[in-house]
Parts: structure tokens; sequence; C-alpha cells
């Protein structure tokens, strides 16, 4: 697999428009403020690069960042453009041709982006084995773009994130997931697999290796339906849906349920580029000022992490109320996956 991907994205293409399908490289608008950015990454880091969404969460800077599957480095800049100079973001990838476009453009991205000579690096290492990354506990963030899909072992590549996260640590990355197992003839697929079809995530399975990761909850942040745009390969797929899913999780104990102990959360602001609204899931995007009743999970998750400072939690849990009511209005449409993504999704 790791040689049939190497032989894809460093021979077969020569730039996204190569691509049979939309799967790896969907045109996810990102926010304003990224794009003034973006438009200042190097041409040939923007046209060699491959992504199925826009896993950039918020609050950056500083932070020591680990983006897996970089390729030709564009989330990379992008990434350390937004956390300064004091920041630490390091892209790792297999493919030699893909370091090598990353790499070349380095000095000039640190030039534009008035960074320091060690704010970025760029490391070739499988995704399965962050030994030689990063430590126990030593980063604050973990992105990925359309890249987990590519592993054949995807529970050590979960393993490895929850060991270098440090606590309360945070995993944002956009992914392919699949409504069904695929059958191995459709798994084995050079095509299909370079297409970030044929290893897509069955949602269940997911949910099962973050489990074995000691998830017990993340979230669906945005889903939206894959187009099949080659006869050919929609044909081979048959009922088979896609799904383009960003996902957040984080290195907090939290219960496998959402349960209810009474507690509010109430975004107080101050989150560059979220001064109004703040979206921690599909289903919860809070208002600034504006309390908002939360299960146990959400709870830890806004008062163990980053975003901590920006939050005020009230309640404790001292008594239980039983489960809590925390589905997103698009699982009651049937029309993606999401709705058994996760503990509070």
């Amino acid at each position: 697999t790791h040689e049939n991907v190497k032989e894809y994205y460093g021979k077969t293409l020569e730039s996204s428009q190569d691509l049979k399908t939309d799967a790896c490289c969907i045109d996810n608008s990102p926010p304003q403020f990224q794009r003034d950015f973006l438009s200042r990454i190097h041409t040939e880091v923007l046209e060699k690069f491959y992504g199925c969404g826009s896993p950039i969460p918020p609050m950056l800077e500083g932070k020591r960042i680990v983006d897996l599957g970089s390729g030709s480095g564009r989330d990379v800049y992008l990434m350390a453009a937004l956390a300064g100079k004091n920041a630490h973001v390091t892209g790792v990838d297999m493919t030699d041709e893909q370091l090598v476009v990353a790499k070349k453009h380095l000095d000039f991205h640190i030039k534009e982006f008035q960074l320091n000579n060690n704010t970025i690096d760029f490391q070739k290492s499988f995704i399965e084995d962050l030994s030689n990354v990063a430590e126990d506990n030593s980063v604050d963030l973990v992105t990925s773009n359309c890249v987990v899909n590519l592993s054949p072992n995807k529970p050590a590549v979960f393993k490895e994130i929850f060991r270098i996260l440090k606590p309360g640590g945070e995993l944002y990355f956009s992914d392919i997931f699949a409504s069904r197992r695929l059958p191995e003839k459709l798994s084995k697929d050079p095509t299909l697999l370079g297409e970030c079809l044929g290893g897509a995530l069955y949602l269940e399975d997911f949910r099962r290796m973050m489990s074995a990761s000691g998830v017990s909850d993340f979230r669906v942040v945005s889903s939206s339906p894959l187009t099949i745009n080659d006869p050919k390969i929609e044909a081979q797929l048959g009922e088979i849906k896609f799904y383009s899913q960003t996902i957040r999780a984080f290195k907090i104990n939290l219960e496998d349920r959402c349960e209810d102990y009474g507690q509010v959360a109430t975004y107080t602001g101050g989150i560059a580029n979220s001064e109004n609204t703040f979206m921690l899931d599909d289903h919860h995007l809070f208002e600034k000022n504006r309390p908002m009743l939360v299960c146990g999970n959400t709870a830890d998750m806004l008062m163990q992490s980053r975003y901590a400072p920006h939050f005020k939690v009230q309640g404790e849990k001292k008594q239980h109320f039983g489960l809590f009511d925390c589905i997103p209005e698009t699982s009651q449409q049937d029309t993606s996956p999401s709705d058994t993504a996760g503990a509070c999704c």
C-alpha cells in the first residue's frame, strides 16, 4: 500500500488536475482570513496540494503542531503563517517527490510570513511511526488532510497521534469516510486507493479505532457527500456512499455517552477570527455571552483544552440527570452517517 501511494502521488499525478475524482481535492472554501494567507503561498505548492477539507482550527499561536501527510506543504505553511514565528510546525510525509516541493520553497515562505528559521520543518516518515518526529505528550495539535485513509495500518496511526499529543491536546483532521466496509478487491485497487476511496474509513470502524486509542467521544465538525465523476469508478463502487468529514478529538478522559450534569457553558469571546461565535462541532455553535446547556463531555472539552480561557462553565458533576440529548439536526435527516460518529453525535 505504501508503495502504491508513493507511486500515485510521486509519479502518476503531476497536479490536482490529474485526479479522477474530487475525493482528494474537494473545493471547501476556507474563511476569508485564511484565503488571504493562501494567496501568498507559492504557486507550485498550491498546484501539487491534495486535500478533502480545511482542517485548520483556531488558536494556533505559539503552538507545537504536526501535520500528517503534509505533501507539498500547503497546510504546513498556512498554519505556520497563522501560528506565528514562535510556533513550530512539522510536516510529515513519506513521498520524496512531495517533500522536494515542500522543502524547495521553505525559505520563500519564511521570508513571506516573517517566520524564524526553525518555525517549520519537514520530515520523511510513515505516519504509523512518529518516534522520530515527536516525543510522548509533546504536541499541542495534530492535523491531517485526506491522508489517514491512505494508511494500511490506521489503528497504529491513531495510537501514535494520541501518544504524542499533550493532555488536552487536539486532533483535527479531514478525511474520506464510507457508508460501509469496502470489499477487499476495491480496497486494494491502486487507483481507488490513490483517489482516497479504497482506504476510506467505515465510520463505525473509525469509532472503534478511536475507542481503542482511549478516545470515548469525538466530534464531527462538518460533513458533505462526495460526487464520483468517473463513470467507471462509480460502477465499481456500486451503492457505497462516501463523505468528506472534518473531525476533532481531544486527549481528555471522557465518558462514552453524553451525560447530563446540569452544566451551562458560555463563550466569552476573544478567539481571533471567531469573535462572535465559536463552533465546537456540527451541533455546538456558541454565541458570545449566550449560555448554552452542555453535556459533561462538552464541558470537559472546553475547560481542559487550549480553549478554556475563552469559556465559563457553570455547574459541577455532583448531581447526575441521566443522558443528555445531544444529537445534531443532520442526523435526523438520514443524509450522512454522522449520527453514529461519536458519543455526542
